[in-house]
């Protein structure tokens, strides 16, 4: 299949390109080039090949969601400059 320059012209006015008649050429080549190779990737015989999302082998990297001390609230507070029930307490900023 190759792309026609009437495409390749089309294509031009979406992405809101203006090309002269050298780039149009030449557009209309590399793109037809590509959409030939990737219809040669339809010949390639896959049979007997899983179907897979990553060529690696995927494996968690996060730590084990585990129950660890935390900082003392109270050391915490101890330089906010006001607190209430345990908090930090700051000024309404909505109405």
């Amino acid at each position: 299949m190759s792309v026609s320059k009437e495409e390749v012209k089309h294509i031009a006015v979406l992405s809101k390109l203006q090309l002269t008649d050298q780039e149009l050429e030449k557009y209309t080549s590399d793109l037809s080039n590509i959409v030939d190779f990737a219809n040669e990737l339809s010949n390639v015989d896959v049979d007997g090949t899983k179907p897979t999302a990553h060529i690696l082998d995927i494996k968690n990297v996060f730590r084990k969601d585990e129950v660890q001390p935390s900082y003392d609230r109270e050391e915490i507070l101890k330089n906010a400059p006001s607190k209430d029930a345990g908090c930090v307490s700051v000024p309404k900023v909505v109405e």
